[in-house]
């Protein structure tokens, strides 16, 4: 992502494996993306629950003989980044708790609006928090829960919260699955060998060898039992979802499928529709590598212009979002992308990138571009304007660092130093997906799930 976006978490279940920990870990790898802070795995091993997390990449987390002494047929793993809760070790996930009713372990991709409101009145309660995660405040109500089960623990809580969200929940009885009503936050079910598995992308699935099954539908909870079987526990709704637009426009892996549509053919389209909407005075095409390349491929296939390689990316450099301060952002956006001057030299380029939303990566590589000898620079967004913060697990909460907020899109122009600045609209967006279903709260304040006090904790 070019303008430091934080995205979402990762989460990942199996059961009825003995290698279950070393697969939970290769699935983790595959998600590393949604999450670069921290990552953890938790086991079920006859009926105990056994955890390994810890801050940094999968690869810093788990060596080989972490894995192996994490014994046992079910597990859940997490990749984690910070919008509710700090980026510290006891925020961590999965989360273990030993409850009245068993022990269990709860991982979590999204964000709760309304955990400041219910975190308190636990706290009211008696209740002593060990973390600053929303996560925890699910794990209290299930351990508060008046249920027969943890299972009905888990939907009990459900039913308390809102917000955008999916859940893995590891328990005696094998994996629970759930999604927030609307969807917001991806979740998908898959088969290897004939044991389920979850993923909060289908590309997990594809690096562990399972077969991808279905989605879990927005609002249902699903358990995955230690004999291989899938059962509903809360039906699901469909044709309420709200998928985030963001999962198509960036956050996936361009490999993964959404509801059976490549993320990568949706963002190609989405180039192509940027092309139909805002045609730039062009000689060249250029993706800012490496979620943008798709939709700039499309941009210059519509137009009939080249796209070459302009920009290379340092691989060995992280997403700058995991910075903390603007500074250090900045010097990790001169570390990841340099220019290739014969690309641009004495040529007007179009500089294609998926989103504009604090600025700090465009100004930057206009100014690359330029001391390249690129005559002009057009930069083409194949997003609309962001204007509004997410508050279902995107971290951008804080309306005054979107760059769009309090500049029209000329005075937007002038601060990243581009010649032309267009962007793609939110109908276009939708044509472009096919799907009338996407939340594109950010971009139009039309929240599906009230937000009111949503504070982060």
């Amino acid at each position: 992502m070019t303008d430091e976006l934080r995205e979402a978490c990762g989460v990942f279940g199996i059961v009825g494996r003995p290698d279950a920990a070393a697969l939970t870990a290769e699935a983790l790898f595959a998600l590393q993306h949604r999450g670069q802070e921290s990552a953890g795995i938790a086991v079920l091993d006859e009926g105990a629950i056994r955890l390994h997390k810890g801050m940094g990449l999968v690869h810093e987390v788990f060596q080989v003989e972490d894995v192996t002494r994490l014994p046992g047929t079910s597990a859940i793993g997490h990749v984690r980044y910070s919008t509710t809760g700090a980026s510290r070790p006891e925020n961590a996930q999965p989360l273990y708790v030993r409850a009245h009713l068993g022990p269990f372990a709860l991982a979590h991709n999204g964000n709760l609006v309304d955990a400041l409101a219910a975190r308190d009145r636990l706290e009211r309660e008696g209740a002593i928090f060990q973390t600053t995660t929303d996560t925890e405040v699910v794990a209290h109500l299930m351990a508060r829960s008046r249920s027969g089960s943890l299972e009905e623990a888990f939907q009990d809580a459900l039913s308390q919260l809102s917000g955008g969200y999916a859940f893995a929940v590891l328990t005696p009885n094998g994996v629970l699955g759930a999604r927030d009503p609307f969807g917001i936050r991806p979740l998908v079910l898959g088969e290897l060998h004939g044991m389920p598995c979850l993923a909060s992308e289908t590309c997990a699935l594809t690096a562990v060898g399972a077969d991808y099954l279905r989605e879990v539908e927005p609002g249902e909870v699903v358990q995955l039992d230690v004999h291989g079987g899938i059962q509903v526990l809360t039906p699901g709704d469909p044709s309420r979802e709200k998928l985030c637009a963001f999962e198509l426009i960036y956050f996936a892996r361009p490999d993964s499928r959404s509801a059976g549509e490549s993320i990568y053919q949706a963002r190609r389209r989405l180039g192509q529709q940027l092309a139909r909407e805002a045609p730039a005075p062009a000689d060249v095409v250029l993706g800012v590598p490496d979620s943008s390349l798709p939709a700039a491929e499309g941009y210059a296939a519509e137009l009939l212009l080249p796209q070459e390689l302009g920009l290379v990316k340092n691989r060995y450099v992280g997403r700058t979002f995991i910075n903390p301060g603007q500074h250090s952002r900045e010097s990790g956006v001169q570390r990841k992308l340099t220019v290739v001057a014969e690309v641009v030299r004495g040529r007007r380029v179009a500089l294609i990138d998926d989103s504009l939303v604090r600025g700090t990566t465009m100004r930057h590589l206009t100014r690359l571009l330029r001391d390249a000898g690129a005559i002009e620079v057009h930069v083409r967004i194949a997003s609309p304007r962001y204007l509004h913060p997410c508050h279902y697990g995107i971290d951008t909460s804080n309306r005054d660092e979107l760059i769009a907020v309090a500049a029209g899109e000329d005075h937007l122009r002038q601060l990243i130093g581009a010649d032309s600045l267009k962007f793609l609209s939110a109908q276009g967006v939708l044509r472009a997906t096919g799907r009338p279903d996407h939340c594109l709260a950010c971009f139009t304040g039309e929240y599906p799930v009230p937000v009111g006090d949503s504070d982060e904790i």
